[in-house]
């Protein structure tokens, strides 16, 4: 049953993105040119003059279109506060900012890192640097690293995953 679920809220997903960006904008720009043309410009004799047929408009259109939209979406993402707030919701809701990511940050990476936080922890002690308080967070560390490889997770995220 979490599989079937799992592939219908994927299979959901993937419509949301095929659907809203690129089936519902080429519609839309489509639909916005023939609208602006056959309701606009063909009722403004003045405007009909400078635009005698729809390709020519589009043409148009399209030329300025796509760098004012590149111009706005830059804006949008460099300037606007906006963009962060998306980024922040989008980075409080990914379950892998509390687990460890699958492939070679799971398999490779980490044990490295947990092997060498071992290795540090037990040269320190033979050499009598660590206190109770260091040892104690090397402990948690090397618990935690542990869960993570193991598939667990750590901190709190604002959702349940």
């Amino acid at each position: 049953m979490e599989k079937m679920t799992r592939f219908v809220a994927r299979a959901w997903y993937y419509f949301r993105i095929g659907y809203s960006t690129y089936l519902t904008f080429l519609l839309g720009y489509i639909t916005t040119l023939i609208t602006v043309y056959y309701l606009a410009i063909k009722n403004i004799p003045q405007l009909l003059g400078l635009f005698p047929h729809f390709i020519s408009f589009s043409v148009l259109a399209t030329v300025v279109g796509v760098p004012l939209s590149v111009g706005i979406g830059w804006a949008h993402l460099k300037r606007s506060p906006a963009y962060t707030s998306e980024l922040d919701i989008s980075v409080e809701a990914n379950p892998y900012n509390y687990k460890l990511i699958p492939g070679y940050t799971k398999e490779v990476l980490f044990p490295i890192i947990l092997e060498q936080l071992s290795l540090i922890g037990r040269i320190a002690d033979t050499q009598a640097q660590l206190d109770a308080d260091t040892r104690a967070r090397l402990a948690n560390w090397e618990a935690q690293l542990k869960h993570l490889i193991a598939g667990g997770m750590v901190g709190t995220p604002r959702r349940k995953i």
